[in-house]
């Protein structure tokens, strides 16, 4: 089962990725570029991902994967409940979104 801590330390693993307090919940970006927000007690997370793949993963599991409402979520901006998810399913979601955010000579790293 994932946890906020396992999330941290997969986060932190991603080229060049600092951790940040963002409204009050630990957040990780990459080059100052937000790619994931977590909310421990809600055992949620919000990823930014390409449109694309967030509407793939929705239709897929729409319990586990869904957009932000309003305008965030037309962004690519996911929550995911990461209590659903096994480490390594989470881990690709996680790379996809440090990829969307990286500096294209960082993105080819992960």
């Amino acid at each position: 089962m994932l946890s906020p801590e396992v999330i941290r330390e997969l986060a932190l693993s991603l080229p060049e990725t600092d951790e940040h307090g963002h409204w009050g919940h630990p957040s990780f970006r990459v080059k100052k570029k937000i790619f994931v927000t977590v909310f421990p007690d809600e055992q949620r997370a919000v990823l930014k991902l390409p449109l694309a793949e967030q509407t793939r993963l929705a239709a897929l599991d729409p319990v586990t994967f869904q957009p932000v409402p309003n305008k965030w979520g037309a962004q690519g901006w996911t929550q995911v409940q990461f209590d659903n998810l096994e480490h390594d399913a989470f881990l690709e979601v996680l790379k996809t979104a440090w990829r969307t955010v990286a500096p294209a000579r960082l993105a080819t790293r992960v």
